[in-house]
C-alpha cells in the first residue's frame, strides 16, 4: 500500500498529523499499537489534554486548530468526563476522514532506508495477525520514543544536556542520561459506606514521612509524583519493570491513604480503576535542523518559521521519581516532585525543529521534536503537542504539493504558515495575510445592528482571528435582543461567492478538557463556552431581495463553514443565541 504521508503513533500528536494532511489533500495512513486512540490522553492513561492556557498560565492562551475542534465536539458530547468516549470521539475524527487510512493494534516492526530516506515500513496488527508493508513519500513520529527514528537510524538524543551544550541555566553542570519518569494514575470510588482495604504483600509500605513534600491534593484519583524511571531504569528498556513497580508504589500509597489515619474522608473509597499503561514523559528526541532550547522559552524568540507555541513552565521532574532519597521542593510551594521555572509569555517552535536533520524525509512530532531535555520539559504537554502535530501535517501537505522533502517547506514558508491560520491554527505576531478572502479584498462595507467600543464590525476581518490579552479582535454587540444582533457585509458589486467561514469565541480563557481531577474539572463550565455561539441566521440577497438563508441551531463548534454557490451583493448574519453569555460575538468573517 502506497501513501502521501504515514505517520506512526496515534496520540493526540499524531492525530492532528493525520487529520491535518489528509484534510489538506495527502493521503494518509495512520498506525498505532493500541486499541484506542489518544495515547496518554485516551482511557488507558487518562492525562488530562494540557497546553498553554492551562492553570491560568496566559490568558486566553488555549489551543486552537485540530485540537480545539476535537475539545468542542467532546465537551458537547461528553459531560460526564469520560476517557472512553473521548477514545471513540478521537476515532470518529480519523474515521470520518476519507484520506486516512487507520490501522489500530498495529506495531511498526522496522523499515527500509535507502539514501537517507525511509522507503516503507512494515508492521503488524494483533488482532488479525496481517502484516503489512506500507510505502511512503514522507514519515511522521509521533510514537513519544523516536521508535520510527529509532529504526530508520536517525540523528537522536537522549538525556539531560550540559549547561554548557546550550547554555542553559537550569541544566545540570555534566550531561547525563537521566530523563523524566513515568507514572501510572489510578481513580477511587465511593460507596456511601466504611469499605476495608488490606495492602497485598507485593506492594510497598509507604509512610507520611517517606512521602514527604508529595501532596494528596484529592482522593478521587493520583498521582502525577508516584513516578519510577529515568534514573537507573530506562523508560523505554526497562518500561514493563517501571510498570510493575509502579502498581506496587500505588497500592501502598493507597494503602497509606486508607489506614494511616490521616485521611478520614477515605474510609468510603475503593479502587476503581488503574492506567493500563504508565503515561511516559520522555524517552529519545529526535534531533532537527535546530534544537529548541531553554533560551528560546525565555526570550519568546519571534522565529522566522513559527508553525506551533507553546506556554507550558519549565516542568522538570525530579530524578527517581518517587524513589528518589531527595526531593527537591518545587516553585513557589512546598509540593515535591517538580522544578517548575516559569516563561513569562507564550513562546514560539520552529518548523526546523519539526524533521530529521539526517533522514530526510521524516518528522519528528509530539514530544519527539528537536528540543533540549529542559525545554521539552514544556513542550511535552499534550495540547503543545498536538499543535506541533497540526503543523506537520500541514508542512507534509505542502511538501507533497510541490513534491519536495520537508526541509525544502522552508522555502515555502508564507504559504505554510497562512495555511496554518486558515485551519485556525494560532501563531503568535504571524499575521493573517488571505489573498483568497473576498472581503480583504474587494470593496466592500461592513456595518452591524449595534457594536461595544473598540469592538466593532470592521474587527471579524482583521489580523488575528482572536482575542490576544486586552484585544478582543471580534465584533461585540450590544446586549442581544428579542430577534438577535446581527452583522452585514455590503458588496459593491454583485459577487460570487462560494464559501462563508464564521469562527466564534470559545473563551480561550477556560479550559474543556476532559480530566479525571475534581480540581481541573471545576474550573470549567459545565456546559459549552459561555461567549460560544449557539443559534444564528445567515441570510443572502441580491437586489434587496433575499435569495437563500442557513439557519443554524445547537452549534458547539468555533469554526463554522457554509459551501454555498450563489451571486449576492448582501450577506446577513444574525446571532440569536450564546451559551450565556448575552453579547454577539463573531471573531473572524472569511468569504471565498
Amino acid at each position: 500500500m502506497n501513501y502521501d504521508f504515514i505517520v506512526v503513533g496515534g496520540g493526540m500528536s499524531g492525530i492532528c498529523a493525520a487529520i491535518s494532511a489528509a484534510r489538506n489533500g495527502a493521503k494518509t495512513a495512520l498506525v498505532h499499537n493500541r486499541p484506542v486512540l489518544g495515547g496518554n490522553a485516551s482511557s488507558e492513561v487518562k492525562v488530562s489534554i494540557n497546553g498553554a492556557g492551562r492553570v491560568g498560565n496566559f490568558r486566553h492562551a488555549m489551543e486552537s486548530g485540530t485540537i480545539l475542534e476535537i475539545l468542542l465536539k467532546n465537551k458537547k458530547f461528553n459531560v460526564g468526563h469520560s476517557f472512553n468516549i473521548l477514545d471513540h470521539i478521537n476515532w470518529e475524527f480519523v474515521k470520518n476522514e476519507p484520506n486516512i487510512d487507520l490501522y489500530l493494534n498495529t506495531s511498526m516492526t522496522g523499515c527500509t532506508v535507502e539514501d537517507n530516506k525511509i522507503k516503507c515500513i512494515t508492521a503488524f496488527q494483533v488482532t488479525t495477525q496481517k502484516e503489512f508493508t506500507l510505502y511512503g513519500t514522507l514519515f511522521c513520529d509521533t510514537t513519544g520514543d523516536a521508535n520510527l527514528a529509532y529504526e530508520a537510524g536517525a540523528d537522536f538524543t537522549i538525556g539531560r544536556e550540559a549547561k554548557s551544550t546550550y547554555n542553559e541555566s537550569f541544566a545540570p553542570d555534566v550531561a547525563d542520561a537521566h530523563t523524566m519518569g513515568s507514572t501510572l494514575l489510578f481513580t477511587t470510588r465511593d460507596l456511601g459506606k466504611p469499605v476495608k482495604f488490606k495492602r497485598p504483600e507485593w506492594a510497598y509500605e509507604i509512610t507520611k514521612e517517606y512521602l514527604g513534600k508529595r501532596c494528596v491534593h484529592e482522593l478521587s484519583n493520583g498521582y502525577w509524583w508516584c513516578e519510577v524511571g529515568g534514573d537507573d531504569l530506562s523508560t523505554t528498556e526497562d518500561a514493563e519493570e517501571i510498570r510493575d513497580e509502579l502498581i506496587k508504589y500505588a497500592y501502598g500509597i493507597f494503602d497509606y491513604l486508607k489506614n494511616s489515619g490521616d485521611y478520614p474522608e477515605a474510609e468510603n473509597l475503593m479502587l476503581d480503576w488503574f492506567g493500563a499503561v504508565p503515561g511516559k514523559r520522555e524517552s529519545r528526541r529526535i534531533i532537527g535542523d535546530y534544537v529548541l532550547n531553554q533560551n528560546d522559552l525565555q526570550a519568546h524568540t519571534k522565529f522566522p518559521d513559527t508553525v506551533a507555541y507553546g506556554g507550558w513552565s519549565m516542568d522538570d521532574h525530579i530524578i527517581g521519581g518517587i524513589r528518589a532519597k531527595v526531593w527537591e521542593k518545587a516553585h513557589k510551594n512546598d509540593e515535591g516532585g517538580s522544578i517548575w521555572h516559569p516563561v513569562r509569555d507564550v513562546y514560539t517552535i520552529p518548523y526546523r525543529s519539526l524533521y530529521s536533520r539526517n533522514i530526510e524525509n521524516l518528522y519528528a512530532g509530539g514530544r519527539c521534536l528537536s528540543a533540549s531535555h529542559m525545554a521539552m520539559s514544556s513542550t511535552r504537554v499534550i495540547g503543545t503537542c498536538s499543535v506541533i502535530g497540526q503543523a506537520i501535517g500541514t508542512a507534509a501537505a505542502v511538501a507533497i504539493k510541490h513534491g519536495i522533502l520537508p526541509r525544502g517547506v522552508n522555502d515555502y514558508m508564507n504559504e505554510l504558515q497562512q495555511l496554518l491560520i486558515k485551519d485556525d491554527a494560532y501563531l503568535p505576531f504571524i499575521k493573517t495575510v488571505d489573498k483568497e478572502d473576498l472581503i480583504s479584498n474587494t470593496p466592500c462595507k461592513i456595518t452591524a445592528s449595534s457594536s461595544q467600543e473598540n469592538c466593532g464590525p470592521e474587527m471579524v476581518n482583521s489580523d488575528f482571528a482572536r482575542r490576544i490579552y486586552d484585544d478582543e479582535n471580534a465584533w461585540i454587540s450590544n446586549e442581544l435582543s428579542e430577534n438577535g444582533e446581527y452583522l452585514q457585509v455590503e458588496f459593491e458589486k454583485d459577487t460570487l461567492i462560494k464559501q462563508v467561514v464564521l469562527r466564534f469565541d470559545p473563551d480561550f480563557n477556560r479550559t474543556i478538557a476532559t480530566s479525571i481531577a475534581e480540581t481541573h474539572r471545576d474550573r470549567q463550565v459545565e456546559e459549552m463556552p459561555y461567549q460560544l455561539v449557539r443559534d444564528y441566521i445567515i441570510e443572502y440577497f441580491k437586489d434587496n431581495e433575499k435569495i437563500a438563508e442557513a439557519i443554524v441551531e445547537d452549534n458547539y463548534q468555533r469554526v463554522n463553514k457554509h459551501n454555498v454557490a450563489l451571486c449576492i451583493d448582501k450577506i446577513k448574519i444574525t446571532i440569536l443565541k450564546n451559551y450565556g453569555d448575552p453579547y454577539a460575538r463573531i471573531c473572524d468573517l472569511r468569504i471565498y
